[in-house]
């Protein structure tokens, strides 16, 4: 068997397994000069409707809001202020939200609008209420078109583009592949626009330093998210057990080329264990709210043993955050591997570094743990 062949069957393997996908679409594929770019959605309709008539469930993360709002009224730029973008989103979301409608009803089927923000994802009874809210939509088979509220966002509360978004949907929704339609091929060496010899890497077994570099090199084009962004939401998904594609969403019928286990984009192959919905919340929706430097043995015992975090394995405490927060673990050399909810609060676990479990009580005057962050709520969140 050649090289391209066992691709190949690995991809239909892969796809073959796919009952749940999440599809994102980018701005440079659902607009162009003009707007909208509606022959791009209703194939996208198409396409999407095939799925469900196969028995697959599909959730659409989309942009296009704020591209196509520009359009609407003529604005030349995007707006750099956030009550102009947030006008713009305004105006342009209900026009996305329509031309989906249109599209989708030429095949029987309908579709609903999600707006969300951070803030939704980071609440966890709002998290779990979203997911299940989600959950009969694609009972009723009605298609999920999620897009970030841009009308009510604030810089706190950004996923900070639709790639992240669709990450924490996939997570959300135990999806069992992230595709992310974009307007370039798939994962170049190098810039394809500025390097005639750029070559497409057709699957990824592992993101290292030198691809997540040649990655800042390679733009977006109408939104917020370039080549780099969807890199890092690729590491988010993987690292979860997911499998994500990279695509063009231009070429046609790329979503059944795809699901036939065509060699087309880039597939990024999961990592070995499948992380649990709850882990995955902890680790790539909640926002840190300060960082703990830990000494050698400590990054060790997490990482190699999944140990706790105790007092005794902690160096230094960034941040101001109270009982179950989020917080990034640092090794000694400047690394975040793992992120946990934490047991006690900033300004006690200043007090506690390098301490013995044994000495809590003697230094707070109280002890309700040992352990600053329990293994439980403890997740590596990359490769050694």
């Amino acid at each position: 068997m050649t090289v391209r062949q066992e691709r190949l069957q690995i991809r239909r393997n892969l796809f073959d397994r796919v009952r749940r996908a999440v599809v994102k679409v980018g701005s440079g594929v659902l607009t162009h000069e003009q707007g909208l770019n509606d022959r791009v959605i209703k194939r996208l309709a198409r396409e999407v409707s095939m799925l469900m008539d196969q028995g697959r469930q599909v959730i659409l993360v989309s942009s296009g809001a704020i591209a196509s709002g520009m359009k609407k009224v003529g604005m030349a730029e995007r707006p750099s202020d956030i009550p102009h973008k947030q006008a713009i989103a305004a105006i342009g979301q209900s026009r996305l939200m329509l031309e989906y409608e249109k599209s989708f009803a030429r095949y029987q089927k309908k579709a609903a609008q999600i707006l969300l923000t951070r803030d939704d994802l980071c609440n966890r009874r709002r998290y779990l209420n979203a997911r299940n809210t989600i959950n009969v939509l694609l009972d009723w088979k009605i298609i999920p078109v999620i897009n970030e509220n841009d009308t009510v966002v604030v810089e706190e509360i950004k996923f900070g583009d639709n790639d992240n978004l669709s990450a924490m949907i996939t997570h959300l929704m135990d999806a069992q592949i992230l595709i992310n339609l974009t307007d370039i091929d798939g994962f170049y060496d190098k810039n394809p626009a500025a390097h005639k010899d750029a070559l497409l890497i057709p699957m990824v077994s592992r993101i290292d330093r030198a691809m997540e570099r040649a990655a800042c090199d390679i733009p977006g084009a109408f939104g917020m998210g370039g080549m780099s962004s969807k890199i890092q939401t690729a590491k988010k998904v993987t690292t979860s057990g997911i499998p994500m594609v990279i695509a063009s969403g231009l070429k046609p019928n790329i979503l059944k080329r795809l699901f036939e286990g065509r060699d087309m984009g880039t597939l990024f192959l999961p990592g070995k264990e499948k992380m649990g919905s709850r882990k995955c919340w902890i680790a790539f929706t909640l926002k840190a709210k300060g960082t703990v430097k830990v000494n050698r043995g400590a990054a060790r015992a997490i990482r190699k043993d999944g140990g706790s975090l105790l007092p005794i394995g902690i160096q230094n405490v960034e941040g101001d955050f109270g009982v179950g927060a989020a917080v990034s673990c640092i090794d000694p050399d400047g690394v975040a591997f793992a992120r946990g909810l934490v047991n006690y609060r900033a300004a006690d676990i200043r007090k506690l570094m390098g301490l013995k479990t044994s000495q809590i009580e003697q230094r707070l005057g109280y002890k309700h743990y040992d352990e600053v962050i329990h293994r439980d709520n403890l997740v590596i969140t990359i490769d050694d």
